[in-house]
């Protein structure tokens, strides 16, 4: 048990931080494996940061380094400056992060201004709905949640559309930030769905409310889960279906694919439904994230800790530079 101490709201919110981390680097050791990877490996029901893959055990990934990055931002700037973020995600895709989705790479190092490099990505290629502004989310989740819905969901989308031309991922964004803020609040976010959808823009709600919906499984994916669609649809019914934190984590890896993004996203919805002490110790041991571009630093629990704590005072308006 990290901190017995936590307020309920802040024992929340650090769940979803540090949850969010450690699904990433639960699932990155079987990232495009076959679904039923997490139960051949661990037949007695008992994962671990495991490491492989390229990945050390307990090593982050891309998710978690960038969701760090969005949290840092904020924090230092009091509040959205869509430049600086997208100077920092920049500066730490010119350290060589081990992993770092196609689109975003390409985004962040093709030279075009922070405001025109996702779109003209979007222009030329017509396809930007991955799952990538969505891994990245649940440190901004956490920050917006105290100024409402309508607000953090935007903001939600402002951060997306930095490195995500298509309005798809802004809303699956957007939608996640709802969600979280609910759980925050100590509700269920399961029965905010609608609620949040009612939010979607109308071209993008139909299909939301497909993956979105109680009935979803995994199996009825019309995209490989590294689309922003059946990722979060994922997170949902991991969720839906278990009833504890590790449950939830087990099950998302398990359907294997993009298991480190889907687990990591499971991690930050389901560590908010159910607060950091439902985060076992022999996951949060091991879990560091190193931060390519930025010199040696690796931040570890405690850090990620401190930044959650710091996060949940969050804002009260969405304050933004740069638009």
């Amino acid at each position: 048990m990290i901190s017995p101490h936590l307020p309920p709201r802040a024992a929340r919110a650090a769940g979803a931080v540090i949850g969010s981390a450690v699904g990433d680097a639960l699932g990155a050791p079987f990232e495009f494996g076959p679904a039923g990877v997490f139960t051949a490996r661990f037949t007695d029901g008992v994962g671990t940061l495991c490491g492989g893959g390229g990945w050390d055990p307990g090593e982050a990934t891309d998710d978690t380094q960038m969701a760090v990055l969005v949290g840092e931002s904020l924090l230092e700037r009091g509040g959205l400056d869509l430049p600086d973020m997208f100077g920092r995600f920049r500066r730490w895709a010119a350290g060589e992060p081990k992993d770092i989705g196609l689109q975003t790479e390409d985004v962040l190092t093709n030279g075009e201004p922070w405001d025109l490099a996702a779109a003209l990505h979007f222009q030329v290629n017509g396809r930007a709905a991955g799952n990538g502004s969505l891994m990245r989310a649940t440190t901004s989740a956490v920050y917006f949640a105290p100024a409402g819905r309508t607000v953090t969901m935007e903001a939600a989308r402002r951060i997306a559309a930095l490195t995500h031309g298509d309005r798809a991922a802004w809303e699956g964004t957007a939608v996640f930030h709802e969600l979280v803020r609910v759980a925050l609040a100590g509700d269920d976010p399961l029965a905010a769905v609608p609620d949040a959808l009612a939010e979607v823009h109308a071209d993008h709600r139909p299909r939301w409310a497909t993956v979105l919906a109680p009935g979803w499984h995994p199996a009825l994916a019309t995209e490989f889960n590294g689309a922003v669609w059946p990722c979060l649809g994922t997170a949902l019914w991991a969720l839906r279906t278990t009833d504890t934190f590790e449950d939830a984590l087990a099950a998302a890896v398990d359907v294997g694919g993009d298991t480190d993004t889907v687990a990591a996203v499971t991690g930050g919805l389901a560590g908010a439904v159910y607060g950091i002490d439902a985060v076992p110790d022999r996951w949060t041991g091991l879990l560091h994230v190193p931060l390519p571009g930025y010199g040696d630093r690796v931040l570890r629990t405690p850090d990620l800790l401190a930044l959650a704590e710091q996060l949940d005072r969050g804002a009260t308006r969405i304050h933004i530079r740069g638009r």
